[in-house]
């Protein structure tokens, strides 16, 4: 792997990255890794966090500590190679194990559980879980607070994030959103001065609405990035649609309409940037007064080819720095 060599522009950065699971966990890993000298926090969504066999699973908490300490499984989640006994006993005894947790993961899920009904903070494990695992950036929850993203489908039933994306395979058109708990939610500690002291906050080619809405739904969050001069997001669109997830379908069926415009729209009033994909690069016209819209190589595995996404964003850093 080839480390960016030090320059005006990347040394000593104070990052801020806002994101969800797989994308942004990535993303995470390439400024980790090609930034050695970058002090970084990702911000992680908590909406997807779910009670599942008896323990608090918090998914994207968990696939961000997985990638950053390079045990992620293949797939982008999980545990590389962890064993199934839990599910398949569970299995066997009639339990629907559609919600796959191996044992290794179970575990982890397990502790935290037993340390929040103690009264520890959610922030208070995850910490605990980084120092264990290996982390060098710093990985916080938004919230402390329950916050449960709640999915209305086409025939107006009301689903858990997890049985959308999960149990149904994100198959459903997805009619409208909410974020339970949000409006009464505080940041958690850390998150707000992170922001307010950061060099760049970016936000993480992770689905806007799914993984990152729930982060800007908890006070002060946004208006710590609209108060920021330098908020950087990078698109997870490739010629119009995800390499994963229904990032598209759910732009579009919320009336966002599609490709680069639907990311802008998005994070319409909020982003200074937009880095979008080389291959998607005549959207480089949508620029505005309030966003620039940038193109670039935006894949982030493996880590090397993320080489001119990273440098990027620290030329943009240092041209606003400039200005």
């Amino acid at each position: 792997m080839t480390i960016l060599e030090p320059t005006a522009n990347n040394r000593n950065l104070s990052l801020v990255a806002l994101c969800g699971g797989v994308g942004g966990a990535r993303l995470v890993r390439a400024l980790d890794r090609l930034l050695p000298t970058a002090s970084i926090t990702a911000i992680v969504n908590v909406g997807d966090d779910e009670k599942r066999y008896g323990v608090h699973v918090a998914a994207d908490i968990d696939t961000v500590l997985y990638t950053l300490s390079d045990i992620v499984g293949p797939q982008g989640w999980g545990i590389d190679g962890d064993t199934t006994t839990m599910m398949t006993t569970l299995n066997k005894l009639g339990v629907d194990t559609a919600f796959h947790l191996g044992d290794r993961d179970f575990a982890h899920c397990l502790w935290r559980t037993n340390r929040l009904s103690e009264g520890s903070s959610l922030s208070a494990t995850t910490t605990h879980l980084a120092t264990t695992l290996g982390v060098r950036p710093k990985v916080l929850p938004a919230t402390d607070d329950p916050v449960a993203t709640a999915v209305q489908i086409a025939d107006g039933s009301w689903l858990t994030f997890q049985e959308y994306f999960v149990e149904r395979g994100h198959r459903d058109e997805v009619r409208t959103l909410r974020y339970d708990g949000a409006d009464v939610a505080t940041a958690a500690p850390g998150v707000i001065d992170a922001i307010a002291n950061a060099d760049a906050v970016i936000i993480a080619p992770s689905n806007p609405p799914l993984s990152i809405w729930p982060i800007l739904a908890i006070p002060g969050i946004r208006h710590s990035l609209e108060t920021h001069d330098r908020v950087i997001a990078v698109s997870p669109l490739f010629s119009g649609t995800a390499l994963k997830g229904p990032a598209r379908q759910v732009l579009e069926s919320l009336g966002l309409g599609s490709g680069t415009a639907s990311i802008l729209a998005a994070y319409d009033a909020l982003i200074d940037y937009l880095i979008i994909d080389a291959g998607d690069s005549a959207d480089t016209q949508l620029s505005n007064a309030r966003t620039v819209v940038e193109a670039v190589d935006t894949r982030l595995t493996p880590v090397d080819r993320a080489q001119d996404l990273v440098a990027t964003i620290t030329r943009l850093i240092g041209e606003t720095n400039a200005n």
